[in-house]
């Protein structure tokens, strides 16, 4: 099982990035895949989730709704993290998680079964 980050890197505030979380090793259409993110000295927090069972998408982080959009591929097997009108504040290593869906209406994000290794996003004022 693999799920692999990129699209990380440096930007300026007001910018965008778009992270992909390339998955393998599973059936893409019977998990769950999400977003955390990390910044130094910080928890670990949960952004978006979506579940590949139905579409249906989460948002969890206050302070990207409206900025982020959370999307899949499912001829892919990717999930995306479109992020826009990035601040500073949102600089933080971002991680996408896999958890296979039991119940339809569970929560998207509980038990995580995989974790990517994260990728760098940096924005700088």
């Amino acid at each position: 099982v693999q799920l692999v980050e990129s699209g990380g890197g440096l930007v300026q505030a007001g910018g965008s990035l778009r992270l992909s979380c390339a998955t393998s090793g599973f059936t893409f259409g019977d998990y769950a895949i999400g977003w955390y993110r990390q910044a130094p000295g910080q928890e670990r927090e949960a952004i978006s989730c979506i579940k590949n069972t139905d579409g249906r998408t989460y948002y969890y982080a206050s302070a990207v709704k409206g900025r982020f959009t959370i999307s899949s591929d499912r001829a892919k097997n990717t999930v995306y993290l479109q992020m826009d009108n990035l601040e500073p504040e949102d600089t933080a290593v971002y991680y996408c998680a896999g958890r296979k869906i039991h119940y339809s209406n569970g929560p998207c994000l509980s038990g995580i079964d995989y974790w990517g290794q994260g990728t760098q996003v940096t924005v700088s004022s």
